[in-house]
């Protein structure tokens, strides 16, 4: 299975293990609560599967990596106390609690939510005295003599021995009792989350091509070579940062794709997808610098109808990531004005002061945070909208504004001007997408690239976020006639003629 279908039956299996009768007591049985073991290969996202899991469910969530720790943290530190046995005082030794058993206590105490995931990660490659405690966790759910509290699942992770020489197999008596999920690499999976967290659109675009250079882990004469959904990710986040810097990227994809064939592969890729940017000036054509019609934009189309089908796929790829870095501007502006209008139309049918209001407003956030009732989008709208409300009060301190209504109005029109500011990005975006859907149709009329065009924006939920709200002609009709019901299948068509198209080549 894929990370994505994991994470949906860690889901159910929440909701099993902690469903409760009508007294309030838990109808699966505690001893029948098997301990989920997540076994795939490193990099693919069984961390923030966790997270995710527990923000949605509403659930704690304690996370330790074994290779961390030691046999004393795990089971806790020896204390000698007295017994009474039979009439004899005894000296014995005990053991206080189990650091991971207490952070679960400490986060119980913290958010106050009784149920939750205790994540144990890299459980297969602890050294060799923690083994046997590793083992008495899966086989009993507790560490030393400290059980981990009813309403607590526990869900273990590893990776498979190829990819770790330290890896431990399991016996025969601990497998009977864990639910063993056998997680791969998944591209379109992880294609459908780089689209969600903005992966850098070179990569996702090579990686449609070259699907083979995904995952790959390697080990010929001691030398390993490696890629990784991690080196991918952490290679976009890196890419964005040195182009908004404006520094060179060449020479930094071998620090992230451990195999030397691939990262010359998509440097090479990577140098032609800024070079088309360039050339077809995709930034012009989406702004209308580049007017439909002009000699300059039939420069840019006849190149684009006599490129091959790779180089389209680029120029596609470019226009969705501009237009997609548009509609998450839109999105932010969007959510700052629903938070605004929300906070405001409270503070204006008041009478406290405005610095006071917006001191709550923090501590309420603070809260929320420390009680981990937020996912991290909320998190980020909330702190994002929270920055307006302090600029708002140092602007009326600036200008010293203390009557109450010079303050409603004053801030009735700064408010108005982020409205304002939302309808610009309607617009602008508005007209984006009427030029993206014209130059597309112009250079390759209605086949797999207005396909590939009008897919990419139906996976992307901040844009079909802005259709939604907003509408969007173009889109509407051309999804309507060109999409197949599996866009999967587009994808599928879009490699077969690229294959065949390489073929031809000499």
């Amino acid at each position: 299975m894929n990370i994505q279908e994991a994470k949906e039956e860690i889901t159910h299996t929440l909701r099993a293990y902690l469903h409760k009768d009508a007294m309030g007591s838990y109808t699966f049985p505690l001893v029948r609560q098997r301990p989920i073991l997540l076994i795939g290969p490193p990099g693919i996202g069984k961390t923030a599967v966790m997270e995710q899991i527990a923000r949605e469910c509403q659930v704690g969530l304690v996370s330790y990596t074994m290779t961390h720790h030691t046999r004393q943290s795990a089971i806790g530190l020896p204390k000698l106390v007295e017994k009474n046995y039979g009439g004899m005082k005894l000296t014995v030794t005990e053991y206080t609690m189990s650091e991971i058993v207490a952070s679960v206590y400490d986060c119980m105490e913290r958010t106050g939510k009784k149920e939750g995931i205790l994540f144990i990660d890299e459980i297969n490659c602890v050294s060799e005295t923690l083994a046997p405690t590793m083992l008495q966790l899966l086989q009993n759910k507790q560490f030393g003599n400290h059980r981990i509290p009813d309403g607590w699942i526990l869900v273990a992770a590893g990776n498979p021995a190829a990819y770790n020489k330290s890896v431990r197999e399991f016996d025969i008596a601990t497998l009977d009792r864990i639910r063993l999920l056998n997680v791969e690499a998944d591209l379109d999976a992880w294609l459908r989350y780089g689209t969600a967290h903005q992966i850098h659109g070179a990569i996702l675009s090579y990686l449609q091509i070259h699907k083979e250079h995904f995952y790959l882990a390697e080990s010929k004469e001691g030398q390993k070579s490696f890629v990784t959904a991690r080196g991918w990710e952490d290679l976009s986040c890196l890419l964005k940062s040195y182009e908004e810097e404006g520094l060179p990227c060449s020479g930094v994809m071998g620090q992230y794709l451990q195999k030397e064939a691939v990262a010359e592969a998509f440097e090479r890729y990577y140098e032609l997808y800024e070079k088309y940017g360039m050339d077809y000036d995709v930034t012009g054509i989406l702004n209308g610098s580049v007017i439909r019609g002009s000699t300059l934009y039939e420069e840019k189309r006849r190149m684009a109808v006599q490129a091959p089908f790779d180089e389209r796929m680029m120029v596609i790829q470019q226009l969705l990531s501009a237009l997609d870095d548009s509609c998450s501007e839109f999105v932010k502006t969007d959510q700052d004005c629903v938070q605004l209008h929300a906070w405001l139309s409270v503070f204006l049918k008041g009478k406290g002061a405005f610095s006071e209001f917006v001191n709550g407003e923090h501590e309420k956030l603070r809260v929320k945070e420390q009680m981990e009732l937020l996912t991290a989008k909320e998190a980020e709208t909330l702190h994002r909208a929270l920055r307006i409300l302090d600029e708002y009060e140092q602007g009326m301190k600036s200008e010293r504004i203390s009557a109450v209504d010079a303050q409603n109005a004053w801030l009735r029109a700064h408010f108005q001007e982020l409205v304002n500011t939302r309808q610009q990005c309607v617009e602008v975006l508005h007209h984006a997408l009427s030029r993206a859907f014209s130059f597309t149709e112009d250079c390759f009329g209605r086949e797999q690239e207005m396909i590939l065009l009008v897919t990419g924006l139906t996976r992307n939920d901040r844009a079909m976020e802005f259709i939604r709200l907003c509408g969007c002609t173009e889109y509407l009709e051309f999804a309507g006639v060109l999409l197949p019901e599996d866009t999967d299948e587009l994808q599928r068509q879009a490699e077969a003629l690229l294959r065949s198209e390489q073929k031809e080549r000499p």
